[in-house]
């Protein structure tokens, strides 16, 4: 054992009241925020979906859940004060998540007791620092105590840069490319032995993550109904066709090489192009549902919430998606996804060819709202949920 961590399991011992006195500032929390601890859903199958909630998709496969008989399913995440928030069930301050030995006891403690399944999303830990952070633990805690355990890989926690870059012309791993490509070729590397180690159950957000976890099951994304329910604004019905990019993490989604074509193109008279960053969630469906076209990503061959949320908006939606993904979704569901395909040295000629055959890309819009009502409306995620996981 190493001198921090005995450090931390000695620290551990002198209860939280006392050391909030004696050290206040290594907190950040008092004991007022500490959140009473979680409570378990009805149902003969209780299940916990946590902690990262990444673009509220936790709170969405817990909604899909439900909807199988004797299923009741909650969510957890945590965040910062002043961070928006996506809905979610059961929320804890990170300060607290973390630090907190008072809240992660108490935990443990309910889940245990409450709960029959839990999936562990991004390979994060569940109950903080309570076992070192280390997810492998918390694992044997939870199967002692006789609960089913699934692993959730949502995506830059699983893909691997040295492996995207061989096949993705426009990879952003690429030797000059995103910043972060090391960091993230460890923590690739670092959550594939920590699947294998643990052996259980793995699903993927995207289906292009099965390159790096063959043994997973695509769990599709979850379209909330504030997206689903908004009525559809008619499509490329203006001379200039309005262009909106909205990158979450420009530096990933190929941001920077289209730019130069679609401001080109906007000072052409072609299209009017919008670029916008920083937008909190819930200004997105105005966003897009004020476009005719979006743009999605250009780099990473994938779609997700982003791509699905655009579709169900009635826009056209142009992006790049590999071959492999529009294969397995073609072989999953029976349905082509309907979005335009183009890479980012394509994406001058293919704008073009929207404005001159709007008819066409009228039709392939049209498609999108169905084609999310079918696929990512919650039914399919809670099919894979009742037949990969929780009826084992």
């Amino acid at each position: 054992m190493s001198p921090s961590t005995l450090q931390r399991r000695l620290v551990a011992l002198i209860p939280d009241s006392v050391q909030m006195r004696l050290r206040p500032q290594l907190f950040g929390f008092t004991a007022a925020d500490i959140p009473a601890p979680i409570v378990a859903p009805q149902g003969r199958v209780r299940l916990l979906i946590a902690p990262a909630n990444f673009a509220g998709q936790g709170f969405e496969w817990a909604r899909a859940a439900e909807r199988i008989t004797g299923v009741g399913a909650t969510n957890l995440s945590y965040r910062n004060p002043g961070e928006f928030a996506f809905p979610t069930d059961y929320e804890v301050p990170t300060a607290v998540f973390a630090k907190s030995r008072t809240w992660q006891r108490r935990q443990v403690r309910a889940v245990e007791r409450g709960f029959t399944h839990v999936i562990i999303e991004a390979e994060r830990p569940i109950f903080g620092r309570r076992y070192d952070e280390d997810v492998t633990r918390e694992v044997a805690v939870l199967r002692r105590a006789g609960i089913r355990v699934a692993m959730l890989c949502h995506g830059s926690d699983i893909r691997l840069p040295s492996r995207h870059r061989t096949h993705e012309p426009d990879s952003p791993f690429v030797e000059g490319g995103y910043a972060e490509t090391d960091r993230l070729e460890e923590q690739a590397t670092r959550h594939r032995a920590l699947l294998d180690r643990i052996g259980s159950t793995v699903l993927v957000s995207t289906p292009d993550l099965l390159l790096d976890v063959p043994e997973g099951v695509w769990l599709p994304v979850v379209v909330g109904e504030r997206w689903r329910e908004r009525p559809a604004a008619p499509v490329l019905e203006r001379d200039r066709p309005l262009v909106v990019h909205v990158p979450s993490r420009a530096g990933l989604k190929g941001s920077d090489l289209i730019e130069d074509t679609m401001r080109a193109l906007d000072a052409e008279g072609v299209v009017t192009y919008e670029r916008h960053e920083g937008v909190v969630a819930e200004r997105m469906p105005e966003l897009y549902g004020r476009a005719d076209i979006v743009l999605d990503q250009f780099s990473l061959g994938i779609y997700g919430v982003a791509t699905c949320e655009a579709l169900s908006t009635g826009r056209v939606v142009v992006s790049h998606v590999s071959d492999q993904v529009r294969d397995h979704v073609r072989r999953a569901t029976g349905r082509e996804l309907p979005v335009v395909e183009s890479r980012a040295a394509d994406l001058d000629r293919v704008i073009r060819g929207i404005v001159a055959d709007r008819e066409r890309h009228r039709s392939i819009a049209a498609d999108g709202p169905d084609f999310v009502r079918e696929v990512h409306d919650g039914r399919r995620s809670a099919e894979v949920l009742a037949t990969a996981f929780l009826d084992h």
